[in-house]
């Protein structure tokens, strides 16, 4: 008689126990990179919706790491034989050929607008082919993030989620985000929670206007978005009246008010001479201990600079502690109403000038993985080091420290159905792929979106922020088919091998991706 199973909080403890580097207890992990957002955002997405979710294709890297593990990789669309050899290539070349038997991809193949969980809950034969990888294994599901669709497969497949069960989910909507920030003593723009409806929207914008005669405007936000594609910037400057500003909150749309009318927030846009988006990244484990696993410059595109384009690694040293200490604090608050694995907090960072201190303003709670995740995991997995929490940064056993920058928004519509081996080739002839004996260079990721409109995602591991940005510099370049972006850095290896990386807490801003306006 087999034994019972294990409660679903014990048998996710255990296999997370298992999944640590060195370890050899046999586990298997499923990666089920859920882009599971409202169906408006997976429309804007739509052929770029499997690159999203391939970001997630680089935790294969781990296995190198965890000789215990096996990995099923849950995908739309399977990656090609030259996209697995070219990541398998940072593997040790002992240890290549077991990371490899240890890779299992389920592809779905399916090309509608919909999440891979979606899409695998279509096909149980595919769930069932999971079930027979993972029957009488300690085994659980590592998603991207967490709704019902990811509980149906979880149930499905009797394996428990690392993720905030999804009845949590809207604790990380926006408004229940200013909540949970203020209870857990972190400094607010002005602002309105639950606003639903035009007059709302006009009342709590005239509220800022009047506690706040200085600021430039507000940002009107959608409860449930991700990415600020819910995010609507409206400046004082042009809406003196209010006739002008009903007008323009009309003029957002009836899908945008239609929206709204479930829940938003107006806030007071945050600007400044120096500007900065920081974020801080935490984990909270099935027995709610909280742990800050790092912190980031945010960068943000888009005409209002609201739109995430990627991110630096760690933030400014001039508050990382702060940092740390306000994402530590909301992280004891959402452990103790049972939420689970990764959550970050973003926020604006303002000074009037360089001789003045930073302040920062929390702006929302993500109760997922994000943009910052995948290029985390790299640095987890292709550097021997660790992360000092207090000093807020990355060091390998020779003392030395590892800083990236990274972004999933390379784009180019000539690139459009470019071959990945094409891109590939062309940063490691410029001598910037990523070199372990250094660990420094480049990784390419997402090159499934090169057939999506010309996508590519990249992450530069440097010595410093700028070491890491010109590296970042570099490869863009050699993508793109130019020189080099500075004729005096001569070859590549030289960029990536012995190049002094400067000053560690050294900063340049990202060029054309800098903001004086975040949500």
């Amino acid at each position: 008689m087999a034994a019972p199973e294990p409660p679903a909080p014990l048998a996710l403890a255990r296999g997370l126990a298992a999944h640590r580097p060195g370890s050899r207890v046999p586990h298997t992990v499923v990666v089920l990179p859920s882009y599971s957002v409202e169906h408006a955002l997976l429309a804007h997405f739509g052929p770029r919706i499997p690159a999203l979710e391939n970001r997630q294709l680089l935790t294969m890297l781990s296995l190198a790491r965890v000789p215990g593990a096996e990995m099923v990789f849950v995908t739309a669309e399977r990656p090609t034989e030259r996209v697995v050899d070219y990541y398998l290539s940072f593997v040790e070349d002992a240890l290549r050929d077991g990371v490899r038997a240890r890779f299992h991809v389920v592809e779905v193949p399916d090309s509608t607008p919909r999440s891979v969980t979606e899409k695998l809950l279509d096909r149980p034969d595919l769930l069932a082919g999971i079930r027979s990888m993972t029957s009488g294994r300690l085994a659980f599901i590592e998603p991207w993030n967490v709704t019902d669709l990811e509980m149906q497969v979880a149930e499905r497949l009797g394996l428990p989620l690392n993720g905030t069960p999804a009845g949590l989910w809207p604790m990380g909507f926006k408004s229940s985000g200013r909540r949970i920030m203020r209870d857990a003593g972190v400094p607010l723009p002005s602002g309105q929670e639950d606003v639903r409806s035009v007059d709302e929207v006009l009342a709590a914008v005239e509220r800022v206007r009047l506690e706040h005669p200085g600021a430039e405007g507000v940002v009107v936000k959608l409860d449930d978005s991700a990415t600020g594609l819910g995010n609507r910037v409206i400046r004082f400057a042009d809406v003196p009246t209010t006739t002008m500003l009903r007008t323009t909150v009309e003029l957002l749309g009836p899908d945008y008010l239609s929206a709204l009318a479930s829940g938003g927030i107006v806030e007071e846009l945050k600007t400044g001479d120096e500007f900065a988006s920081p974020s801080v990244q935490g984990e909270i484990t099935p027995g709610r201990r909280v742990q800050v696993v790092s912190t980031h410059e945010q960068l943000h595109s888009g005409t209002h600079r609201q739109v995430y384009a990627g991110c630096r690694f760690p933030a400014r040293p001039d508050y990382r502690s702060e940092l740390t200490a306000y994402g530590a604090s909301v992280g004891r608050l959402l452990a103790d109403r049972g939420a689970l694995g990764r959550y970050a907090v973003d926020f604006a960072a303002t000074r009037p000038s360089s001789t003045s201190r930073w302040r920062l303003h929390g702006l929302e709670i993500n109760l997922r993985k994000s943009g910052t995740s995948h290029p985390l995991s790299l640095l987890h997995n292709l550097t021997s080091g660790h992360y000092d929490d207090v000093a807020g940064t990355w060091s390998l056993p020779d003392g030395s420290r590892r800083c990236y920058r990274s972004t999933d928004h390379l784009v180019d519509p000539a690139w459009a159905r470019r071959p990945d081996s094409d891109v590939i080739d062309a940063v490691d002839r410029a001598g910037l792929t990523f070199d372990r004996g250094h660990a420094v260079g480049a990784v390419l990721h997402m090159l499934d979106g090169l057939k999506a409109g010309g996508l590519l995602g990249l992450t530069t591991i440097g010595r410093s922020p700028n070491h890491a940005q010109r590296l970042y510099d570099a490869a863009v370049a050699a993508i793109a088919g130019r020189g080099p972006p500075d004729p005096g850095e001569a070859h590549g290896r030289r960029l990536s091998g012995s190049m002094s990386g400067g000053k560690d807490d050294a900063w340049t801003e990202a060029p054309g991706l800098t903001s004086t306006a975040r949500a």
